[in-house]
């Protein structure tokens, strides 16, 4: 067996502090939950909290934005229903599709969480300061920006194999 010898970067990758910063803001969300009564809730809610409009909206465009499979999606929002977080509707657009909204519980439930990430915000502030926190705010918005940039730039670009093989 050969033992692959992979060049490693001096310092611990931007994507794995990226990463570990979102897993610690995802964990600590789903535990203050825990803490002010909603033992139910679960780190694959966050993703529905995070892109469920207020006013509604559609399951697939949720999934999109959260970037995973429709599939998981309407499983993550079926579980939810059953725990009487959301309900289901027809679009008032098209009454063929269903509008995912919150129940009365359920806006108390997100109400909850946006009161932490406010605490967060907070927090982060007063730990690093305004200047630099938002700083940090900045630098991670621009590297999503660029990296949004880029991706759309090689869409529009011919790869060097496409056009090798013309």
């Amino acid at each position: 067996m050969s033992r692959v010898n992979l060049r490693r970067l001096d310092q611990k990758p931007f994507i794995a502090l990226a990463d570990r910063a979102n897993r610690a803001l995802q964990a600590d969300l789903v535990r203050t939950q825990h803490r002010r009564g909603h033992p139910e809730i679960k780190p694959a809610h966050n993703s529905v909290f995070a892109t469920l409009a207020p006013d509604g909206s559609r399951a697939a465009d949720m999934a999109a934005r959260a970037g995973i499979t429709r599939q998981s999606m309407g499983e993550v929002i079926r579980e939810m229903v059953d725990l009487g977080i959301l309900e289901m509707r027809p679009d008032p657009e098209d009454r063929r599709a269903k509008l995912v909204t919150y129940t009365e519980h359920g806006v108390g439930v997100a109400s909850h969480g946006y009161d932490r990430l406010r605490e967060l915000e907070q927090r982060f502030a007063e730990e690093f300061g305004e200047r630099e926190y938002g700083m940090a705010r900045d630098v991670l918005d621009r590297v999503a920006g660029l990296l949004d940039r880029w991706a759309a730039e090689e869409l529009s670009t011919p790869d060097d194999q496409d056009t090798a093989a013309s």
